[in-house]
């Protein structure tokens, strides 16, 4: 197949607009290798494909065939079941010597330990964090990396609730990118934020947050593979994600957080804000006056923002909150008390027990994606099942009287009332009765 039938990937369309600003001679190759993180000689080698054939020069030849490296299945097999007979706890590095030496077979150490991780023979170690806070240079170029934050305060001073502002900020010219007033730090409040910094600068290289749960899956249990919301839309638009292990080493932000509480808070008052709404229409304003006084130039005049973005409807589904549910051999799923039918051309049992992304958007609105793929469905309310509300209790009496109208009291006749806590004491009770009941003559004499 040649080339010229094959389309660009995302990755090849983001290195032609690199390439091309060497062409044009607006950017050189040493900043352009670091950004597509290769050397300087293959961004010539890109450099002379793209003068002599365009853009689809920059096409890999390789593109759907196997590497010219890659191990037999076969082979990896037979290593395998080696691995497995006898030296099921070695170590990929000396498991890797002992295949060489005895089996004569030769698998790199790191190769072997990628078959070991995939066939449950061996675990990655977590290495040791490096407790050490040493002062980082700013990037270079504008967009390399934005750091972002939310900040909790009382920010009306009483005149209103307490909230959180959501605050984007440049790593290389501390320039605000982003801000917005949301009641609390959720997934939906960033997803917010942040398709709007990318209408309107492009998508950065990476972002640097904290080690909240909108960003990272703190549990013990969870593996590798788990990634929060934010991280999982991050990953489809090629945003690197970084985690910072302190609040210092994301002080660019921190420093701001500072600053907004004091000067932000004082700005507000004066002009008499009192809202969320009123304070979000006004952030725009007061972002353009910080960043006139406080944003420093960046040592690079390079933009490292990538102006490509997906079209609408493919941005309300990164900027969802996506789950995955199994179909039904009616084609059907469960989805927040409500049943989806999907409905197809033909019979359909490719998507029998197929998994589904369902993607629901801010707005509220439900998408079914399968590969990729949109799917048409039709919505059914799920029956509600009869079922007695459960209370404590301290509230039953509470939800008698709701069901009943008022409290039961229980009839003079009623077993429980002469129900007999001590036999004794009700048995001199009984004597004392009868004696009582005995006819007195007029000295109280008995008659």
């Amino acid at each position: 197949m040649s080339r010229g039938l094959l389309t660009m990937s995302q990755h090849e369309v983001e290195r032609t607009s690199i390439i091309e600003q060497v062409v044009h001679k607006r950017m050189k190759q040493g900043k352009a290798g670091e950004l597509l993180k290769i050397s300087v000689r293959q961004v010539k080698r890109l450099v002379r494909a793209y003068r002599r054939e365009g853009t689809q020069g920059l096409i890999s030849r390789r593109r759907g065939r196997l590497g010219n490296h890659r191990h037999e299945e076969e082979m990896k097999s037979v290593a395998l079941g080696y691995v497995r007979q006898h030296y099921v706890d070695f170590g990929p590095t000396l498991a890797s010597e002992k295949l060489r030496e005895r089996h004569q077979l030769d698998v790199n150490k790191e190769t072997l330990r990628q078959w070991m991780m995939a066939a449950g023979l061996w675990q990655a170690k977590r290495q040791k964090k490096v407790k050490i806070h040493q002062s980082r240079l700013r990037r270079s170029c504008f967009g390399e990396l934005i750091q972002l934050d939310g900040s909790h305060h009382d920010w009306f001073e009483g005149r209103s609730k307490p909230c959180c502002l959501y605050v984007l900020i440049d790593d290389a010219t501390s320039q605000l990118v982003g801000l917005w007033f949301e009641a609390q730090e959720t997934t939906a409040g960033y997803f917010h934020v942040v398709r709007d910094y990318l209408a309107g600068y492009g998508r950065p290289l990476a972002f640097y947050s904290d080690k909240d749960s909108v960003f990272r899956v703190n549990h013990a249990e969870a593996g590798t593979a788990c990634e929060t919301q934010f991280k999982r839309a991050m990953r489809e638009l090629d945003i690197e994600l970084i985690c910072a292990d302190s609040p210092q080493a994301k002080g660019r932000v921190e420093r701001a957080n500072g600053t907004l509480q004091d000067r932000l808070v004082k700005e507000m008052r004066l002009m008499g804000i009192d809202t969320m709404a009123t304070a979000n229409a006004f952030l725009l304003t007061f972002m353009k006056d910080y960043n006139r006084r406080f944003a420093v130039a960046p040592r690079s005049q390079v933009n490292a923002h990538r102006q490509e973005l997906p079209d609408t409807a493919t941005l309300d589904c990164v900027f969802s909150i996506q789950q995955t549910r199994i179909l039904s051999k009616n084609l059907e799923l469960s989805y927040q008390g409500v049943i989806y039918q999907v409905k197809t051309q033909g019979i359909g049992y490719g998507l029998r027990h197929a998994r589904v992304t369902v993607c629901e958007s801010l707005r509220g609105e439900v998408t079914l994606l399968y590969k990729g793929r949109r799917l048409a469905y039709e919505r059914y309310k799920k029956e509600q099942r009869a079922s007695t509300p459960i209370v404590s209790a301290k509230q039953l009496n509470h939800a008698m009287k709701q069901v009943a109208g008022k409290a039961s009291i229980p009839s003079k006749e009623h077993p429980w009332r002469h129900y007999v806590i001590n036999p004794a004491k009700a048995a001199a009770q009984q004597r004392e009765a009868e004696r009582s009941s005995y006819p007195q003559g007029p000295q109280g004499a008995c008659a």
